[in-house]
């Protein structure tokens, strides 16, 4: 009994030390002044506008952030100095340097200064004012991919908005740059005019492969997106009680966080659907909203999983952004507060409080830091935090990105090892479900050595429209490329699963870029001896008649014969066809080095010299056309400045295609395009010599990728051209053969009349004269 007693008293003792113990320690980094030596802030002094202070960090390069508040400071090392205040140069001539938004796009920092954009490199420590922006702009937004030496993702980063928030939205002036912001060109969305409300912003939402309109309307808010199938309605509205920061969760995921000091709103897939952030205690509910809990947001922190709030009456609230909702807990109470301070994450778990501290003696500010972390404030037993059910979750494809070519398929594998005695359900989501479908399988996978169960998930993924499961009506245009993040978490995940994070993988539904066709080469001219390869190597050329070729690819003549150089590494031994047997080539299909299939889709060919000596086996009639097909005329009309060789699966359209409404007027035209349904070959006159083709897949159905190469033809064979007409040949021939047998008819018959007589004896005088005459002359000799 005494000892029960003991324990007890000790108990008691330290239960109000243990929740005494405080949220964070402070410490002050202060850097760079130990001589007395006043740095001078060079240019104008730039502040942030609203009342209120913000902080972006770079979601690639996590030592980059920017500070906003009654001081600016850009951060390469997360405040781990002293900082002069930022400033812009006098040069830029930016009148009044108020900041009203700011956005991190790449290796630059964009920033919107008296209602322009400027552009600072902070790598390079040089200023730019963007052009294109032709009316007065207050935000700009766009986001970052992290996949580094990917070109897609190169373009999320590149993209950037520019526009007034607040404008009518029918009359609104929005800008877009793909250039990281140093050039704009103006932007409209498809029936922005017919709209009604304000613009509360623009974004480019690469999870769900729309551009998203927020539509602001009577306190009611909500997005218009730009393509099918979602540019048929509205998202579902909710509550705009206020001006809302949007905050656009790293990590391509879809999670938009909106907020201001009396809202705190989620959405997990691009704004279509918007919820209000619960505040629980332990498993209950206390709040259902931010603002039944009568508390006033100072500052929010996001990364790619968890959620932070401070509030001016001194409270912390921390929250994971789950896979199905999302709430706050709130952490104990201690002084932490200020006008200047702000959240920020470090690194998972580990949140810091940051408060810049002006100096009397220096310009440059220190920071205060109060390192809070997460892991070991849940684990106090007063926050009533379920202990996490899983032990394990882990995927090869974690933090991975992936290609999904058209008609191919990605298979990925995950383990799971939940804690003994527990389910937990393990759930995969794509954030684009309109071009991006699944199936997951999941099955037991052995044990581990203390007896727990493995749980093996098998995930397939291929392109929505060919699962066959989903209405048309749903599906994105399977022409147009897009992405879609894959997630693995498990549902209703606990609290305390800090280190659990969800396994995520970014999928590019479109072009793979270690796919390219080859031309089958197995008789060449060198293997068959027409052509020397040595001689094809030595800088050899050869020449085009002027009646075989046409410079600008319309088969009129032209002035002069063509010399033109042969690019054997490039091309290589041309492919040896006769000129009598219509041919088409073989193309394959090669990946990574290794050969994948022969390629049956449609394409094109385009003499790249202008050679105009072939046709056609089909025409437009015999290939069963139901409209009047394409061919290279009518692509070079419409090209502009693409060139001649602009045909590709972005602007063919099938004369076969039910929709397609061009009526069949010529139907004799030779039928230009090759492989498909169809047999056609090219047909070559009659013409020795070296053609060099393009070649473009321009079935959209059949990859993502622009398909092209260029190839080599030796044509042989055909005989020199006759200088007359066959016709005339053939009756001077048959003239001459009649003619001949008539003579050796009537010579010998003449001969034995009177008359043949004299000319018979006219002809043996003139012999014996010339004998004398020759016996004469030789006599003398």
């Amino acid at each position: 009994m005494l000892l029960l007693m003991l324990v007890a008293a000790t108990t008691l003792r330290l239960c109000p030390l243990a929740r005494a113990q405080p949220l964070c320690r402070i410490r002050t980094v202060r850097t760079g002044k130990v001589f007395h030596i006043r740095e001078q802030i060079q240019g104008d002094h730039l502040y942030f506008s609203s009342g209120t202070t913000r902080l972006m960090k770079h979601p690639c390069k996590k030592n980059i952030a920017l500070y906003l508040g009654r001081q600016v400071f850009l951060t390469k090392n997360s405040f781990e100095s002293s900082l002069l205040p930022f400033s812009i140069p006098t040069s830029m001539q930016v009148g009044i340097p108020e900041v009203t938004s700011a956005h991190f796009a790449g290796s630059v920092l964009l920033l919107v200064v008296n209602r322009k954009v400027y552009v600072y490199d902070y790598e390079a420590n040089s200023w730019n004012a963007s052009t294109g922006v032709e009316h007065p702009v207050s935000h700009i937004s766009g986001d970052n991919c992290c996949y580094s030496g990917n070109s897609f993702c190169m373009d999320i980063s590149n993209s950037v908005f520019a526009y007034l928030h607040g404008d009518q939205i029918s009359q609104a002036n929005i800008y877009f740059s793909n250039t990281r912001g140093y050039r704009f060109q103006k932007y409209a969305q498809e029936r922005q005019a017919e709209l009604v409300g304000s613009l509360g912003g623009i974004f480019y939402f690469y999870s769900l492969s729309q551009v998203g309109l927020l539509l602001i309307d009577q306190r009611k808010a909500m997005f218009g997106y730009s393509d099918h199938p979602l540019n048929r309605s509205f998202g579902l509205p909710f509550d705009y009680n206020g001006t809302l920061d949007v905050l656009i969760a790293p990590g391509q995921k879809g999670i938009l966080i909106f907020w201001f000091e009396k809202s705190l709103m989620v959405s997990r897939n691009a704004g279509q659907l918007v919820n209000p952030v619960q505040v629980r205690e332990g498993q209950h509910i206390l709040y259902s909203s931010i603002s039944e809990a009568n508390i006033t947001i100072h500052s929010v922190a996001a990364n790619e999983n968890e959620l932070a709030v401070l509030t001016r009456e001194n409270h912390l609230y921390y929250g994971s952004l789950g896979i199905l909702s999302s709430s706050l807990i709130k952490f104990a109470d201690q002084n932490i507060w200020s006008e200047e301070a702000i959240l920020m994450f470090t690194d998972v778990g580990m949140l810091e409080i940051l408060t810049p501290l002006p100096d009397s003696i220096f310009p440059a500010f220190d920071f205060q830091k109060c390192p809070v972390n997460i892991q070991a404030i849940l684990m106090d037993p007063q926050l009533q935090v379920d202990v996490c059910k899983v032990e394990l979750l882990q995927g090869e494809f974690e933090n991975k990105m992936y290609t999904i070519d058209m008609n191919s398929e990605l298979e990925l594998t995950a383990l799971m090892i939940p804690r003994p005695s527990t389910s937990p359900v393990p759930l995969v989501m794509v954030s684009n479900p309109h071009s991006l479908g699944l199936q997951a399988v999941t099955y037991e996978d052995g044990y581990t050595y203390d007896g727990n169960t493995k749980h093996r998930l098998n995930i397939s993924l291929r392109q929505q429209q060919h699962w066959g499961r989903a209405d048309p009506n749903f599906t994105s245009s399977i022409k147009r490329p897009t992405i879609s993040t894959i997630t693995l978490d498990i549902a209703n995940k606990e609290i305390s699963c800090l280190d659990l994070k969800p396994l995520t993988a970014l999928i590019s539904v479109g072009c793979d870029l270690e796919k390219k066709i080859v031309i089958q080469n197995e008789i060449s001219a060198c293997y068959n001896g027409v052509l020397d390869p040595v001689a094809l190597q030595d800088n050899y050329s050869y020449v085009i008649e002027r009646e075989a070729y046409d410079p600008n690819f319309r088969g009129q003549k032209a002035t002069e014969d063509l010399e033109v150089p042969y690019h054997y590494e490039k091309l290589g031994c041309p492919i040896l066809v006769y000129y009598d047997t219509p041919w088409k080539p073989v193309v394959e299909l090669w990946r990574k080095g290794k050969f994948q299939e022969v390629v049956e889709a449609e394409y094109v060919l385009l003499e790249v010299n202008g050679l105009f000596t072939y046709t056609y086996s089909l025409t437009a009639d015999m290939a069963l056309c139901s409209s009047q097909p394409q061919n290279w005329t009518t692509i070079a009309k419409t090209a502009g400045d693409k060139g001649p060789f602009a045909w590709d699966r972005e602007n063919y359209v099938s004369c076969h295609d039910p929709n397609n409404n061009a009526p069949l007027r010529w139907p004799e035209v030779p039928y230009q395009i090759l492989g498909g349904p169809t047999e056609n070959k090219v047909v070559f006159d009659q013409r020795n010599g070296i053609y060099i083709f393009f070649i473009s897949i321009v079935d959209p159905y059949y990859s993502y990728c622009h398909l092209e190469t260029t190839f080599s033809v030796y044509v042989y064979g055909a005989f020199p051209q006759p200088i007359f007409p066959p016709e005339i040949t053939i009756v001077l021939l048959t003239g001459a053969t009649l003619l001949s047998v008539w003579l050796a008819y009537m010579i010998p018959k003449l001969l034995y009349t009177e008359q043949g007589l004299r000319v018979k004896g006219f002809w043996v005088s003139l012999r014996r004269r010339c004998r004398k005459s020759c016996a004469c002359v030789w006599a003398r000799c």
